[in-house]
């Protein structure tokens, strides 16, 4: 009997997602995506070692020797992704879920092959809740490479947020109150016990909102970012080193369509103490000498920043396609920073990729990156090849739903 239940179920559920009679129609309710992804670098230079195999000006080496010899070559799968989709009908409209991960370890895991958290995200109606990339980013502006990280001129960053989108669609408008953070840069004064004592605090969440126009030759975003930046002085003593900063951003991009087959990435970012929402920035916060004034001798600054960047995507037929461009990113340091710290940075790419089967490519890049202290003298740059092989999957789930009338 146990046996006869379990076939009748079995039954049941495969006519859920594959059978339909003439008066239904399927419904996508599941959805499971990813790919499997294997590099093989070789670093004709040096990079810090938890990025071997992608290009960030700002992990680039900030004086001779410091990440061992040039030369080096690397295997890697820390690509290769994997995700899921729901979508659930209910009274207030389709209820959407993502959740993503890779395997480029961040963070503790940095440099290594781990579970890496891209989205958790939930949207019904006019709102979503979760991790998802900030709405002062637009990441349809990120080229058809195989490099990992991507431009460091243009803003790109995952964030747990809050997001109204009133006005949804291919032209779109978003709103979002995200999660506050930002990084302070101690500068020369690192080793001074009086820093000790200064803590970060974030009382208000960022304030981000985008808006995208589409047309036939493509869209053009505007975003902007507005932020509270604080922190104190815990200490007891005779120097206030507390203070608060406000800062901002505005993005201008746009991806355009010269042709069905030529596509343009184009995207330009100035702020102040955004730095931590742009691919490659590396400091919110600097410090800035005020020594006229014996209670508060140094200050924090928001760090202006200008990010820019130009690609093209070329589709030659179907097999080949190939990207190639150009991004920068410029930082205004303060006076109390390290003469060693990032001033700015410059990345590009070009390569040509093959997809022999539907879901299967295969292809090579080469790339470039320069790193520039801001007062030592010091620039480097480096050049890197790439060979990477992809197989993308994707599988749907339909449930068979009356079709009204």
């Amino acid at each position: 009997m146990i046996k006869l239940r379990l076939f009748i179920s079995t039954l049941w559920l495969f006519s859920m997602i594959s059978g339909y009679s003439q008066d239904e129609e399927p419904k996508k309710i599941f959805e499971i995506y990813g790919l499997v992804m294997t590099d093989v670098v070789y670093n004709f230079n040096q990079i810090h070692p938890d990025y071997f195999d992608v290009v960030r000006p700002s992990q680039l080496p900030s004086y001779k020797g410091q990440y061992g010899t040039d030369g080096n070559l690397y295997f890697g799968v820390r690509q290769s992704a994997f995700g899921v989709r729901s979508y659930t009908t209910t009274r207030l409209g389709e209820f959407k879920t993502i959740f993503e991960f890779d395997l480029y370890g961040l963070g503790k895991n940095a440099g290594q092959t781990a579970l890496h958290f891209r989205k958790a995200w939930a949207e019904l109606g006019h709102f979503g809740v979760g991790l998802f990339w900030s709405v002062f980013c637009d990441f349809d502006l990120f080229p058809n490479s195989l490099e990992y990280w991507g431009p460091n001129g243009m803003a790109l960053f995952p964030n747990i947020q809050v997001r109204w989108m009133p006005i949804m669609g291919e032209t779109h408008l978003y709103i979002a109150l995200e999660r506050p953070g930002a990084s302070a840069d101690q500068g020369v004064y690192a080793d001074r016990i009086e820093l000790e004592g200064v803590s970060a605090r974030f009382p208000v969440p960022d304030l981000t909102s985008e808006y995208r126009y589409s047309g036939k030759l493509g869209y053009v975003e505007l975003a902007g970012l507005l932020r509270y930046i604080e922190w104190e002085d815990l200490n007891d003593d005779s120097l206030d080193l507390g203070g608060n900063a406000i800062g901002w951003g505005l993005s201008l991009s746009s991806r355009l369509n010269f042709t069905n087959d030529l596509i343009g990435h184009l995207g330009i970012v100035y702020g102040e103490g955004c730095e931590n929402y742009m691919n490659d920035g590396p400091i919110d916060i600097g410090i800035q000498n005020n020594f006229t004034d014996p209670v508060t001798p140094i200050i924090g600054v928001p760090l202006p920043v200008l990010g820019a960047m130009a690609f093209l995507d070329m589709q030659w037929n179907e097999k080949f396609s190939s990207s190639a461009g150009y991004s920068f990113s410029a930082i205004t340091n303060s006076d109390g920073q390290k003469p060693s710290d990032l001033k700015n940075g410059q990345y590009a790419l070009a390569n040509l990729l093959f997809y022999p089967v539907k879901n299967v490519m295969a292809g090579v890049e080469l790339q470039y990156g320069t790193r520039e202290n801001y007062s030592d003298g010091w620039k480097t740059d480096m050049l890197k090849i790439q060979v990477s092989f992809r197989y993308k999957f994707m599988q749907e789930f339909y449930h068979k739903t009356k079709i009204n009338g």
